[in-house]
């Protein structure tokens, strides 16, 4: 039986002469991986192999059977004509973080229709965005991300909580006994990056590169405190040198 779905492209590893392993985000199944056949085997063919860069947004038609982990696919498509997102190098760093800071959280097979409109419409922002709106796309991106995954932070900064800390997720009157915390200027930049509910709010975000780099290593180390195995994200030394 085949299903229609939109995808967002998570990871792409070429598989033998002519074929690709592709991970995807959809909007039915969740994270799903996918046999594609014939996509390298000439010039035409390889054209196709385009389809699936990370973080292009495509129309499916899929094969789906519930006890198998690998999937097929039946026909593919663009959803989405990017103007910029995967031909302009900053934008497409920041496209790449995103996709492989899901990669890293999505570990199970789940619906999430809420978290793929999110991540769909993210995108379309990153596409059209201007300079500053663009730089601070994976702030909000990496803040907002965790809300629907189950451990959001809790911004509940005010003249006495002025410390978050990373372990608990909320603003706290002292600093803890352990390292993980952020404070000063970043703790409440943090709290009113919080507060941001669509990435057109960033434009009032005027950020030096520097505070961009470290509110993100901040930020991920957040994800490593919440998310089993996350490790090294390869991306975010590509899109602080990129910022």
């Amino acid at each position: 039986m085949t299903h229609k779905t939109k995808a967002i492209v998570l990871r792409t590893i070429k598989y033998g002469e002519t074929s690709l392993v592709v991970t995807v985000f959809t909007e039915l199944f969740g994270v799903q991986t996918y046999m594609v056949n014939g996509v390298r085997s000439s010039k035409k063919a390889s054209a196709k192999a385009n389809y699936f860069l990370p973080g292009a947004i495509l129309d499916l038609l899929v094969y789906h059977h519930e006890q198998k982990n690998m999937q097929r696919i039946r026909e593919f498509g663009w959803a989405v004509l990017y103007q910029h997102v995967l031909s302009d190098v900053i934008k497409n760093s920041i496209a790449l973080y995103m996709v492989e800071l899901l990669y890293k959280c999505l570990k199970q097979p789940e619906q999430n229709e809420p978290l793929f409109y999110f991540c769909e419409d993210v995108l379309l922002c990153l596409d059209r965005a201007d300079r500053v709106i663009t730089a601070n796309m994976p702030l909000y991106f990496s803040l907002q991300l965790c809300h629907f995954l189950g451990f959001k932070m809790n911004d509940d900064y005010n003249e006495v909580q002025q410390v978050l800390d990373l372990r608990e997720g909320s603003f706290v009157t002292e600093q803890p006994a352990h390292p993980d915390f952020i404070d000063g200027s970043n703790a409440m930049l943090t709290s009113q990056l919080l507060k941001v509910m669509h990435p057109d709010e960033l434009s009032h975000f005027h950020l030096h590169h520097e505070v961009r780099r470290k509110l993100l290593n901040y930020y991920h180390n957040y994800y490593a405190l919440h998310i089993q195995d996350f490790g090294e994200m390869k991306t975010l030394s590509v899109l602080q040198d990129v910022l």
